[in-house]
């Protein structure tokens, strides 16, 4: 059973590496018994992560507790990497790396948006953990049907790819504009349609979602909060999933693309609570983060159009076939958000607090 030798794997990863194959053929390595142990996997960490981080519903998480978490979430996730490295080779870890580090930055970036609406509510610490459990959970099963919809279509209509880099290409250059307005969740269509459909209470319960007021049940703002959370999630996904897409080469086997973008896309997911909690006392040393993710969206989207340009042929451009190398892109991804973490430690932001300013870099993904 892969996953579980994958911890012990871990230390011996340099032998693992120095005699690993080529490549095997992905029918041979990906099997269905393989996909249900990963989601058997997936299920047990989420229910140890929901009993041992939400135990104490009278308190958050610590900062020491959130960062071994935080800790063993990536190293769970590196040592996925060496398996596939072992079993699929070089190549496909590096795209799996890529894939990862990508939707891991894209999630970091989503933690501002969560500060923002954990401010608006007035959620304390003790019960946003809970909040981000249930919205995770939501989100595992949302990028799962993004992600299976969107190879099946690539796979059916190529010229959808296009579509996909230009999309990219946009939503970066938007991100490097400047804000004209600070973002008003009052005015967000999830948190009107949950005022429209439910009995809101003006306070919270604890941490209940649901709570009693004059015989009539009646949501609370934590309800709303996960509402808000669940529903940004697909915006965010709207970024992501293209972007991962954009990082698998286009002849790549149906099957291994969906392995690919899954697991990466999961693993950044599932490390996201503990995340929150690790790096939210931090997170204005993340305020230029978004102007890196803009970089690499573009330059995934740009990839993507000169990849996908071959079909312009047929109108005589003669548009010759581009192809870039795996290891560029990585080297892109990981350069950029290097340099853009370290601009963000040598000119810190001021006059703003992190909750604040990043809630507002972060700002259109909250407008759903």
């Amino acid at each position: 059973m892969f996953p579980f030798a994958l911890l012990a794997a871990l230390p011996h990863a340099p032998l693992i590496l120095a005699k690993a194959p080529a490549h095997l053929a992905p029918g041979d390595v990906i099997e269905w018994w393989e996909w249900a142990v990963f989601a058997a996997l997936v299920l047990f960490f989420l229910a140890l992560d929901l009993g041992v981080l939400g135990r104490r519903h009278d308190a958050a998480p610590s900062f020491r507790a959130a960062l071994a978490w935080s800790a063993l979430w990536v190293g769970i996730a590196g040592a996925f990497g060496v398996w596939v490295w072992q079993m699929l080779g070089a190549k496909t870890a590096s795209i799996f790396a890529g894939g990862y580090l990508l939707e891991l930055s894209l999630s970091v970036d989503n933690l501002f948006v969560f500060l923002l609406v954990f401010s608006f509510f007035k959620i304390p610490e003790e019960h946003r953990h809970r909040v981000l459990f249930w919205g995770i959970l939501g989100a595992v099963f949302t990028r799962a049907a993004f992600i299976f919809g969107g190879i099946t279509l690539v796979e059916k209509f190529s010229i959808l790819l296009l579509a996909f880099g230009i999309f990219l290409v946009v939503t970066g250059v938007k991100m490097l504009l400047p804000e004209k307005h600070e973002p008003d969740l009052e005015k967000n269509l999830l948190v009107r349609l949950g005022r429209r459909f439910f009995r809101v209470a003006p306070t919270l319960d604890g941490r209940h979602f649901l709570t009693r007021v004059d015989g009539k049940t009646l949501a609370t703002p934590l309800l709303l909060a996960l509402l808000v959370i669940e529903g940004s999630d697909v915006i965010f996904a709207v970024d992501s999933i293209p972007a991962v897409l954009g990082i698998l080469p286009k002849k790549m086997d149906y099957e291994e693309k969906m392995f690919l973008a899954f697991t990466s896309n999961i693993f950044a997911v599932l490390g996201l609570r503990s995340l929150f909690f690790a790096l939210s006392g931090v997170m204005k040393f993340f305020h230029l983060l978004k102007y890196g993710l803009a970089l690499i969206l573009a330059f995934i989207g740009v990839k993507m159009i000169i990849t996908e340009a071959t079909p312009f042929d047929a109108f005589g451009l003669n548009i010759p076939d581009i192809h870039v190398p795996t290891g560029l892109s990585l080297g892109v991804i990981g350069g950029v958000l290097a340099l853009t973490m370290l601009a963000s430690v040598l000119f810190p932001q001021k006059d703003a607090t992190a909750g604040g300013a990043g809630a507002a870099a972060s700002a259109p993904k909250t407008d759903a």
